[in-house]
């Protein structure tokens, strides 16, 4: 039995000449049509990705590493959409345009999607919900899968809840999110460009600014679902308890953060001191202030320490800082040149300043030497204060051995009461 045979038998409608010549004609098209979208992603592509760089939108190889890809799927679905609006294909001439749109659309908006980064199974989900729908559109099959869909469901209270539904919700859901993510994105960083702010101000102005988004994208979505907001009293009632007790220090966080930003008590790129450890502010987020020291060590502060807790600034007002290098001498050292040698090997450290100028001081005769102070100036304190420290003593070191100053050796006397074995022969004296 020839394979003809075998489909007539089993009841399949054999395709007309007719719709064979559509659906080879619509197959031919829709390989130009991709064939145009290869063409936009390798022409258009970098240039998009060049404006996007020029106005400060998108952010590294996250995004700007996919415009090229999503320009060529978006395209090829936009001149399938058309071709396929263009004539009233037959089902068997609308499948390849509907299977070609289905997929390029869906590609182009898994690809988008994760460059604005949101998870992968959402990404996924999205696309697949594209594919279908597009699909089922192009092949006439749209509208029986629609009432599949709403047939299926539930009912919680007096609203029932469908596949339709609930499928609806959850890509309107991700549209939101996507857009939420690239207007956020796009504000912060026309934000970080502007000249009129400082750092601290800029960063102010981006969390203020995100808060604000996600506050409207809220409400927005909230109106788009159709949820009735008085449904949500219950809900409320126990979110304000959330907050109330498990969420106080997350929402203590905020406030202490964005306080911390107003006031400028604590800004990006301040030197502070924490217990024994001493480092440069990175960042300060919703939650904690990142801190990274000089060991490379990034410590996660949380806001509300900074805020109620000690914290020793050394940039709040001035970014100048002394440094104090101990120094001990011999008593028998002359000390008019060895104060002249610590002031010299502190005046070529190449980090001292030269305003405020270096000091020597006298702090005390000690038991067996006299002791220093060098107090040196400096200016970059996140660059390190023990390395300044190690250059100027490395300095006074072969100053001191060139000009024969003697540092301090510690003397003891020792009274010796008898030595083994007078206790048989008598006293050494007698």
């Amino acid at each position: 039995m020839t394979p003809i045979e075998w489909l007539q038998a089993s009841g399949i409608a054999m395709p007309t000449r007719a719709e064979a010549i559509e659906a080879a004609v619509a197959s031919a098209l829709t390989l130009v049509m991709l064939a145009g979208g290869v063409l936009a992603g390798r022409r258009l592509g970098p240039r998009i990705v060049a404006m996007m760089q020029r106005f400060a939108i998108g952010q590294g190889d996250t995004l700007h590493a996919r415009i090229c890809t999503i320009t060529r799927h978006l395209t090829a679905g936009l001149l399938l959409l058309t071709l396929g609006e263009l004539w009233p294909w037959e089902p068997l001439g609308g499948f390849p345009i509907g299977l070609a749109l289905g997929i390029s659309v869906a590609k182009a908006g898994f690809q988008l999607l994760r460059g604005l980064g949101l998870a992968r199974w959402l990404a996924w989900v999205f696309a697949s919900v594209c594919f279908v729908a597009l699909f089922s559109r192009e092949i006439g099959g749209l509208g029986p899968v629609t009432r599949l869909a709403e047939q299926i469901g539930f009912t919680v209270g007096s609203r029932r809840f469908s596949v339709m539904l609930l499928v609806t919700m959850l890509v309107t859901v991700v549209a939101i999110l996507a857009l939420t993510r690239a207007v956020t994105r796009i504000t912060e960083q026309w934000i970080g460009h502007a000249r009129g702010l400082d750092p601290t101000q800029k960063l102010l102005a981006q969390k203020l600014a995100s808060i604000g988004i996600v506050v409207i994208a809220f409400f927005f979505a909230i109106d788009l679902l159709d949820i009735d907001l008085t449904s949500l009293a219950l809900f409320s009632g126990g979110f304000g308890l959330a907050i109330g007790f498990g969420l106080q220090k997350t929402i203590g966080n905020l406030i202490a953060g964005i306080i911390l930003l107003m006031d400028r008590s604590i800004k990006p790129g301040d030197v502070i001191a924490l217990r024994e450890e001493i480092g440069w502010v990175n960042k300060i987020g919703v939650r904690a202030v990142s801190i990274i020291t000089r060991d490379g060590k990034e410590h996660l502060i949380p806001n509300e320490n900074l805020m109620t807790q000690e914290v020793e600034n050394w940039s709040y007002s001035d970014r100048n800082v002394r440094v104090r290098i101990p120094v001990s001498i011999a008593y028998d050292a002359d000390l008019k040149l060895a104060q002249d040698l610590m002031l010299r090997a502190a005046r070529e450290s190449p980090r001292v300043l030269k305003s405020p100028k270096p000091n020597v001081w006298l702090m005390s005769f000690g038991e067996h030497s006299l002791q220093h102070e060098i107090l040196a100036w400096i200016s970059d304190p996140e660059s390190g204060v023990g390395n300044v420290r190690s250059d100027v003593l490395n300095r006074l070191w072969f100053l001191f051995k060139e000009h024969g100053i003697g540092l301090p050796y510690p003397q003891r006397d020792i009274h010796i009461r008898s030595l083994p074995g007078t206790e048989r022969h008598g006293n050494l004296g007698t």
